[in-house]
């Protein structure tokens, strides 16, 4: 259901639906089903009612089967290569802030998929509507990933939660979150969310700005479309205008990857800017900008478009170690 963009609300509801039922004796669960009684339990609707009476009497769930039969196809060799390639994800969100799920089961996804490492990155305090993170929630969040990276290394596995931040470039280029707090995060994604229709030299001057910027390691979403309608972005959005060769030098100078956001409703940057800064010597960073769980897959469609573009997994940060991924930061180009 993340997989295929579906709502929210809708995904909540299986996930509620699956802790209810979870927690019941296979018996009880029978008899309710074929009492008729799972609607009478708390988080239990109609739908979510109708998958576990089908799954119990062991068939594949009527809503299941529709959503297999409508996803992709498999990925084609080259896509596949550069998807087996990526060891992270550097852009995604927890119920922190605007994600839907909390921080351990990210995690746990991101483990699931093969991952080393995922960047944790929820919105800084300007994008209220997000329930983005004050300094004091940033510092509890920091408290929190160390607790939860303390019980990945006692079990002795690699994977790591990365601390980060999506934080919000300022119309004066400036970053929404204090600078003591950003030196001690691991990834800084700096994204614009407001005023998109400012003048292309404008925001050329704020997007370079925040660029030039020691703290930030990744340029999110570039130029900020909405391509797919729907959801709780609603309608599309056209691109923000800059020039987009200065920008991309600011990166290539600066080292900061610019991201392949692989939201199905962003697709961000189009392929003719991906085009452009490979040309000039970018680095990249394909990225879910996951809100659920499931949506960390979403990394194949950044991986098509890069194949697509020509871009080869050495040009991808998230291919590489964290360690070397963020010693690379201060070497440009």
């Amino acid at each position: 259901m993340e997989r295929a963009g579906e709502p929210t609300y809708r995904v909540r509801a299986f996930r509620g639906a699956a802790a209810t039922v979870g927690g019941l004796p296979h018996d009880e669960l029978v008899r309710l089903a074929r009492n008729g009684g799972l609607g009478d339990l708390k988080g239990i609707g109609k739908v979510t009612a109708l998958a576990v009476t089908e799954a119990l009497n062991g068939d594949v769930p009527t809503y299941l089967r529709r959503l297999e039969d409508t996803a992709d196809v498999d990925l084609d060799e080259a896509t596949s290569a550069l998807r087996a390639a990526l060891r992270g994800d550097l852009h995604s969100h927890s119920d922190w802030s605007d994600g839907g799920s909390p921080i351990e089961e990210m995690a746990a996804a991101a483990r699931a998929l093969g991952h080393e490492y995922l960047a944790l990155t929820d919105h800084s305090p300007r994008l209220t509507v997000a329930n983005g993170l004050s300094a004091d929630r940033l510092r509890a969040q920091l408290d929190v990933v160390e607790e939860l990276n303390a019980g990945f290394a006692a079990e002795g596995g690699a994977f790591r939660i990365l601390t980060g931040i999506e934080v919000d470039i300022n119309a004066d280029g400036s970053l929404d979150q204090e600078p003591g707090l950003l030196e001690r995060l691991d990834v800084v994604v700096a994204s614009v969310h407001s005023q998109l229709k400012m003048g292309a030299g404008d925001m050329t001057r704020r997007m370079v700005t925040a660029i030039a910027n020691p703290h930030v390691d990744v340029l999110g979403h570039c130029t900020g479309r909405i391509v797919q309608a729907g959801g709780k972005r609603g309608g599309l959005r056209p691109e923000s205008a800059f020039d987009a060769e200065i920008v991309f030098e600011a990166c290539r100078r600066f080292g900061v990857a610019v991201e392949i956001n692989s939201r199905p409703d962003r697709l961000d940057p189009p392929k003719r800017l991906l085009r452009l800064a490979y040309e000039m010597g970018c680095s990249f960073s394909i990225d879910s900008d996951a809100h659920a769980p499931g949506q960390l897959d979403w990394q194949r469609f950044g991986c098509a478009r890069a194949v697509q573009c020509g871009i080869g997994a050495d040009r991808v940060v998230n291919t590489r170690p964290w360690d070397e991924r963020h010693a690379s930061r201060d070497a440009p180009g």
